[in-house]
């Protein structure tokens, strides 16, 4: 489609979208004030949450590692689409209709939408044919799983039909390119041209947390299949298997709610687990459990350093789910949770188990978690030959690091007197192999730290940013700096060019002086930044008219003078921001998010207009504290006319200054 979006259907889709309903599509928002809400950011790995959002004002912004905007740039940064296709997404989400500009640019649409649109419409085509007199084999094999067609149309499952381009022709049909078709992961290529990827497959839809189909998995139905016995979509624009949890569609909200994750192996273990009442069960999809994972598990589980909440990993009992458990357990410690590990005596998946004992086994075999230091130790122990004396000391050097790293030193004893136990050994033995385990670890993170000092990759270069290489940007590109002139090389010669000013640095909340007087001018700008029509245009008038002794501040203030004919539009901070210089723009923002100071015992809408009051009676003072300097040093007798002026202007500033604190 040519053209740019017009700006007020722009302006329209931002006043219509609630921020904080997109964003917790990803993040697990909680209240943090007046207006404001806050979780853990999804920008960077974080135990205490510094993400802050303001609904009322569209804007989020991060205090941990700066990032802020509104919630198009959250869509662009969260999902990597172009700012043209997070509005278009937005405004298909609230049904409005968008119109372009003729003769403009053509909007950047990208592949992104198409690829979604494909996946959709294949998900729908798969969720038909799984009704149809061919899928017998898909039926029976869900109805062997204890899964009826209600199950399988909430999980959204579906068959793929034997045949070598069915997909493919249903698609194109509805208008899709043979190009969008493989560049989704649906269409293969081969000697004979391009065909189905899934063909006689039972497949589940891959969501995002949003809900968007971003992939398939297919499970193998036939003996003459030989392809593997899953199939995933390939690595996509839209699909990266490391970054998906199959089932946070629908177990994100009872996530949220229970503090509480259940990590199994496979698509039918997630649906057993949520038809038996565990609805927080996810699965990885095709892919080893890692960092991604639980940085997406971390954000909607809110895991902050409370650590309150808790993680359970499911394993099937064979060598495989225990390397998987040993993986899973090489990540811990980046969880502030606690987690734990459940295995089922008999060794059955929480499918076979639902199915061989009821739902009520299901949710036992998760009651039954063992936290996972104590399931590892055991792992470790059973790798040696507890009956001789040489089998327990190696044993106990291999497991007491285990113990050293326990993070709650309450906890850590405890598990060192488990150790003991297991092992027949003497309590001080075990103590003082814990303790050895313990220093050895800080000295080699204190030797890796004095190495970084150095200019290793572990520490902060003189003048480099922390953890990137010397004259390197964070993401290890090379990076010249500011005052450093470019060159061109040819042949040996340099030619220098002339290097562009370096930009002023931008300021940020927490550079700010903490005295009384900046702390005033500061929460009196976010009380006009976030709630202008409960401060009033009135108030915002005077305050814009307010001296200020911090620059940065008294910048913003400017630009709220500038624009406060526009105080009750719904992109006032936006505005105001705009229009101050670019080094005070993040600034701006991050006065917009921050959260109020909690007040109480009074209305929000009175402190707001209180703080603000402040401000100007602040000012007020002072310029009574001018003029009466003026008036001594006014003679009375030389210059009458003078004195009364004065005398007047000192009347009306007091009159002036009671009106205010009447309010």
């Amino acid at each position: 489609m040519a053209g740019l979006i017009r700006r007020g259907d722009i302006d329209e889709v931002r006043s219509r979208t609630n921020i904080a309903d997109v964003v917790g599509d990803y993040v697990t928002l909680k209240s943090a004030g007046v207006g404001s809400m806050k979780g853990l950011c999804p920008f960077h790995d974080e135990k205490s949450p510094s993400f802050h959002v303001r609904p009322q004002v569209g804007y989020y912004h991060c205090f941990g590692c700066g990032e802020g905007g509104d919630v198009f740039s959250f869509l662009q940064k969260m999902d990597h689409v172009t700012f043209s296709e997070a509005v278009e997404r937005l405004a298909a989400k609230i049904g409005f209709q968008l119109h372009y500009e003729d003769g403009g640019a053509a909007a950047d649409q990208g592949n992104r939408a198409r690829l979604l649109a494909a996946n959709e419409a294949a998900r729908e085509y798969f969720a038909e044919q799984l009704t149809m007199p061919g899928a017998d084999a898909a039926r029976a094999f869900l109805g062997q799983r204890g899964f009826d067609a209600s199950v399988a149309a909430h999980f959204g499952v579906g068959y793929a039909p034997q045949g070598w381009d069915n997909l493919g022709k249903h698609l194109k049909s509805k208008g899709f390119t043979e190009a969008e078709l493989s560049a989704a992961g649906l269409l293969s290529s081969g000697d004979r041209g391009t065909y189905d990827r899934f063909r006689g497959r039972l497949i589940w839809p891959i969501r995002d947390q949003t809900g968007q189909t971003v992939g398939f998995g297919a499970r193998r139905l036939f003996d003459d299949d030989k392809g593997p016995k899953y199939l995933n979509t390939p690595e996509t624009i839209v699909y990266h298997k490391a970054q998906v949890l199959y089932g946070l569609d629908l177990a994100k909200r009872d996530i949220a709610r229970g503090r509480q994750v259940v990590v199994v192996e496979g698509y039918t273990d997630v649906m057993a687990c949520h038809l038996a009442g565990v609805t927080t069960a996810v699965a990885t999809c095709g892919t080893s459990f890692g960092v991604d994972h639980i940085k997406i598990m971390r954000r909607v589980l809110s895991d902050d350093s409370a650590g309150l909440g808790e993680v359970v990993f499911t394993f099937d009992p064979d060598a495989a789910g225990q390397k998987a458990a040993m993986r899973a357990f090489s990540e811990e410690h980046r969880f502030a949770a606690q987690t734990y590990v459940a295995v089922a005596p008999d060794g059955l998946d929480p499918c076979d188990l639902r199915l061989a004992k009821g739902d009520d086994a299901v949710r036992r075999l998760i009651k039954s978690k063992k936290p996972m230091f104590e399931f590892v130790i055991r792992q470790k122990l059973s790798a040696y030959d507890l009956e001789s004396v040489e089998g327990r000391v190696a044993a106990l050097r291999d497991a007491a690091p285990i113990v050293a790293d326990i993070r709650d030193p309450a906890v850590r004893p405890g598990y060192t007197r488990q150790l003991a136990r297991m092992l027949g050994m003497e309590l001080d033995e075990v103590r003082r192999a814990v303790e050895r385990s313990g220093r050895a670890s800080s000295a080699g993170a204190g030797a890796a730290g004095a190495n970084g000092a150095s200019g290793s990759l572990a520490g902060t270069p003189a003048g480099g940013q922390p953890g990137s290489r010397s004259g390197s940007g964070p993401d290890g590109t090379p990076q010249r700096p500011a005052h450093q002139p470019a060159t061109l090389g040819e042949g040996g010669g340099t030619a220098v060019l002339e290097a562009a000013p370096a930009p002023r640095p931008r300021v940020s909340l927490t550079q700010l002086p903490s005295t009384t007087a900046v702390r005033t001018e500061r929460d009196a700008l976010m009380a006009m930044l976030q709630a202008p029509t409960v401060v009033g245009r009135e108030l915002l008038v005077q305050a814009s008219g307010c001296g200020f002794n911090n620059g940065a501040l008294a910048a913003i203030r400017d630009s709220i003078g500038r624009n406060v004919e526009h105080f009750d539009r719904h992109d006032w901070a936006s505005i105001v921001q705009a229009d101050v210089p670019e080094e005070f723009r993040s600034l701006v923002e991050q006065l917009a998010v921050a959260p109020l100071p909690e007040r109480p015992e009074k209305a929000p809408e009175i402190y707001l207009r209180r703080i603000t009051i402040a401000l100007i009676d602040r000012h007020l003072r002072h310029r009574k504290d001018e003029l009466r300097g003026r008036l001594q040093r006014t003679d009375a007798v030389a210059d009458p006319e003078g004195y009364r002026e004065v005398q007047r202007q000192l009347v009306q500033l007091e009159v002036d200054r009671r009106a205010f604190q009447a309010e």
